[in-house]
């Protein structure tokens, strides 16, 4: 016996729901961006109101103790210099280990003896802190930046590395024997078959790489800077807090914070909109 279900939905009134405005805070709220401003006005004001209670500036300074000490310093031309060394350092340490983990994802991902390779020596250095080799980076290279480029190349390497050759792992099968089928060399195995796949494992590791050269960087500064009398951000924090400049050592690490934040939303997450939310392999 059939049964006939009839329902009550009236389409006119289906059609005017979807045509509803969507409320003004529901709209807001749907904006990653202005929720992330929101959590840094919330952090901001917690900071504001601890640092004037706690009425102790050696200590923690106010919010704006710092960032007064932040705009006189960046109008005399201080922060910025410090800004251009550390980021002309940054930037060719942070290439330079993510080309020598291409190379090595590039091998272990078409060949055994490379794939050994890549794991030995992920396993043996990555453990190894970056800023623990600075001494005999010191005594390789000297006290110029070659030092500080060695320690950033050591940092990021193994971590671009170890994310991409685990994104290439778990590349199926399907897409591994089209590449096959279709007899690709190595360089375009690896080009048009692995890497468009294993993207998300990729972006994530450039930016897990990104995070550590900052840290190993500021670090290497705070001793390269005392050894040499010069450097970047990193100097800048040290000589400041043996001045007892405290707001300046903030100032300091809020460009950090700063530049972090402006990287962040106007690289990783311009790649991240153009890639994988483009391609549906992540949510918006």
């Amino acid at each position: 016996m059939r049964t006939n279900f009839i329902t009550d939905i009236d389409p006119n009134e289906t059609l005017d729901i979807a045509a509803r405005p969507v409320p003004l805070l529901q709209r807001l709220y749907a904006n990653s961006a202005l929720r992330r401003l929101l959590v840094v006005v919330v952090l901001g004001a917690a900071w504001q109101i601890y640092g004037t209670w706690l009425n102790n500036p050696l200590l923690v300074p106010t919010l704006t103790d710092t960032m007064r000490a932040f705009v006189t310093d960046m109008g005399s031309g201080i922060i910025p210099q410090k800004v251009m060394i550390s980021m002309r350092i940054l930037l060719t340490g942070y290439v330079l280990g993510i080309l020598v983990a291409a190379i090595l994802t590039g091998l272990a991902a078409t060949s055994l003896m490379g794939n050994s390779l890549l794991e030995t020596l992920t396993a043996m250095l990555n453990p190894l802190p970056a800023i623990a080799l600075l001494p005999l980076a010191l005594l390789w290279f000297g006290l110029g930046e070659g030092s500080l480029v060695f320690v950033l190349l050591h940092s990021v390497t193994w971590v671009v590395a170890m994310n991409t050759h685990s994104g290439f792992q778990s590349v199926s099968q399907t897409l591994r024997m089209v590449g096959h089928n279709y007899g690709l060399n190595p360089i375009s195995y690896v080009l048009k078959i692995l890497v468009p796949a294993a993207f998300p494992s990729i972006l994530s590791g450039l930016k897990i790489g990104w995070a550590f050269a900052w840290r190993t960087l500021v670090a290497a500064e705070l001793v390269f800077g005392a050894s040499s009398g010069k450097g970047g951000l990193g100097w800048y924090i040290f000589e400041n807090k043996n001045e007892l400049e405290i707001a300046n050592v903030f100032a300091g690490l809020l460009t950090v914070i700063f530049i972090g934040l402006i990287i962040d939303s106007l690289v990783f997450r311009q790649i991240e909109t153009r890639t994988l939310r483009r391609w549906g392999m992540q949510a918006h």
